[in-house]
C-alpha cells in the first residue's frame, strides 16, 4: 500500500469521525482530499512548489 492510498485511508477515517448528517459528509471530503494530497507528496508524485508557483531551480 502506498503512502497515497494510506492517507487517503486515514483521511477518510478521520473525517467518518464527525456527526452525521451533509456538514459530515464535507468534513470527511476534505479529510479525504488532505491526506491524498499528503500522501502524494511522501510519495514524491507531487511537488507543492510547482502548485504554489515556486519552481525548483529558484
Amino acid at each position: 500500500m502506498s503512502a497515497t492510498q494510506v492517507g487517503l485511508l486515514a483521511g477518510l477515517v478521520l473525517g467518518l469521525a464527525a456527526t452525521s448528517g451533509f456538514t459530515a459528509f464535507l468534513v470527511t471530503l476534505a479529510v479525504g482530499v488532505i491526506g491524498l494530497v499528503a500522501g502524494r507528496v511522501l510519495d514524491g508524485r507531487l511537488d507543492l512548489g510547482d502548485l504554489l508557483g515556486r519552481g525548483r531551480d529558484r
